[in-house]
């Protein structure tokens, strides 16, 4: 019995490891809709000084249309989260995808300019859409890519939404120049609006039909022996306290609120910042954010693949991190000297490590705090970075009106130093690895075993006892002992 107990034990290291060829299209999916979603969020604020005439507002109002993305999002974390665990991706992909949709319609009700409240309402709608999307690349490249390009998925992932900031950038000064004529104005207002709403249908009507629960075999020895862990086994409320204990990840969590949230603020403010040394050069405000977002993609892509060959997680957060730094104060001196092309090479500079940041925090978090759920730790990286984006977004926006725009990007430097240090204290407790390694030691130390053979060909699983036990370090232990 004690024998069957040992072959029990290794369930999660001889379950059938292989990697589904829908992966890629589940992933570019994602990363379609998250695009759009985004995309949603900053495109008001690209072009803030319009839409401010438009509607008759503050600017400070508008910038509460981005902010209401980072506000939504940190109450309704922690019920989307559980969701995510108790009913899986399928579940919260049509959620997200189908509110993003819904939002976009809402917005075409407010093309006039005493429609300001439909507007928020849609740009709400689309917050709430925001928060079924953020929590989930780690958690795709989980549960359909291999260990071997896990980073590099969720560096994609995180693309979509980064490719939708930089068309927020982009499209809209140039779907809506910057005309007196209110008439017009709206017109040029509806056809973004049409435009993303047919997109954001579409892709809901996609992920009906293409996205899938999870594929058919574990892509990983890790996920292997998370999906062996019976449900009743797992606690959401007592995954978090693990988490909130873990100092490590509260590091983590603190510092990646501090990068992303200023990286919110600038993105929000930017517009502001560019026109109020540049008048009259929304179009190029535009692509100096485009700018920053296609250079941030270039870096997210880069580390993603460095982390998959080298697992130097908490080396490569940190320099990055040093040169999110100094990639500010570079930015923060050269705005104002009069040459838009010197903005539009710090911006870059800048965005390439500031934006390429994201995916990193994601997948450190997912090594630090295995075999939590990654939707969790994900989720509370993002409310620490909502919290920092709205205080960041405020505080700067307030500096900027009284004491100019060196003033406000010098809060972000600050926070930038404050961050860097803290990352130096982070200790690199790679979990997801040493269960990675660990399995494959077991399953390549592990002699042929007669009574194993017999249990298989009985028709007796080998997962049954596992399932029972609990966990891929727990089998190992007991196959070494058996092995003894």
């Amino acid at each position: 019995t004690f024998l069957s107990t040992a072959v029990g034990g290794v369930a999660d290291a001889t379950a059938e490891v292989q990697l589904s060829r829908l992966r890629w299209a589940v992933l570019l999916l994602f990363s379609s809709y998250s695009l759009c979603n985004a995309f949603q969020w900053i495109q008001y604020g690209s072009i803030n000084n319009i839409f401010v005439r438009f509607y008759d507002v503050s600017a400070f109002a508008i910038d509460w249309l981005s902010m209401s993305y980072m506000l939504i999002y940190i109450p309704l974390l922690f019920p989307v989260a559980w969701l995510l665990d108790k009913r899986g991706l399928r579940l919260i992909a049509l959620a997200g995808s189908a509110l993003n949709a819904m939002g976009a319609w809402v917005k075409l009700g407010s093309l006039k300019p005493h429609l300001f409240p439909v507007t928020v309402m849609g740009q709400v709608i689309c917050a709430l859409a925001q928060v079924f999307i953020l929590g989930m690349p780690s958690r795709i490249a989980s549960v359909w890519f291999g260990s071997h390009e896990v980073s590099t998925a969720c560096s994609i992932a995180v693309f979509g939404n980064q490719l939708g900031i930089a068309a927020g950038f982009l499209v809209p000064p140039v779907l809506i120049p910057n005309e007196e004529d209110v008439e017009k104005l709206a017109y040029h207002i509806s056809i973004m609006f049409f435009m993303t709403a047919g997109v954001a249908s579409a892709l809901f009507i996609l992920v009906i039909i293409v996205f899938k629960e999870k594929p058919l075999h574990p892509p990983s020895r890790a996920q292997a022996s998370i999906q062996s862990r019976p449900t009743a086994e797992y606690s959401y409320m007592q995954s978090i306290l693990r988490l909130l204990r873990n100092a490590n990840f509260l590091l983590l969590m603190v510092t990646y609120g501090l990068n992303v949230g200023c990286f919110y603020a600038l993105s929000t403010l930017l517009s502001r910042m560019v026109i109020h040394h540049y008048p009259g050069e929304e179009v190029n405000a535009g692509r100096i954010g485009l700018t920053i977002i296609l250079s941030g993609m270039v870096g997210a892509l880069i580390s993603g693949i460095w982390l998959d060959k080298t697992k130097t997680y908490k080396q490569t957060t940190l320099v990055v991190y040093i040169m999110s730094l100094v990639g500010m104060i570079v930015y923060t001196f050269t705005l104002s000297l009069g040459h838009l092309w010197v903005v539009f090479v710090t911006a870059g500079s800048l965005g390439f490590f500031m934006t390429g940041y994201l995916p990193l925090g994601f997948e450190f978090a997912a090594e630090l705090t295995y075999p939590e759920s990654e939707g969790t730790s994900s989720g509370l990286l993002n409310v620490s970075a909502q919290i920092f984006g709205i205080a960041f977004t405020i505080g700067q926006g307030q500096i900027m009106d009284r004491f100019g725009t060196k003033a406000g990007n010098l809060l972000l430097c600050s926070f930038l130093f404050l961050g860097t240090v803290m990352t130096a204290f982070i200790k690199a407790d790679l979990r997801r690895q040493q269960a990675n390694l660990e399995n494959e030691q077991t399953v390549s130390k592990r002699p042929f075993n007669p009574c194993c053979a017999a249990a298989i060909s009985s028709g007796q699983h080998p997962t049954s006892h596992l399932s029972r036990k609990g966990g891929g370090l727990w089998g190992s232990s007991l196959l070494a002992f058996s092995n003894r």
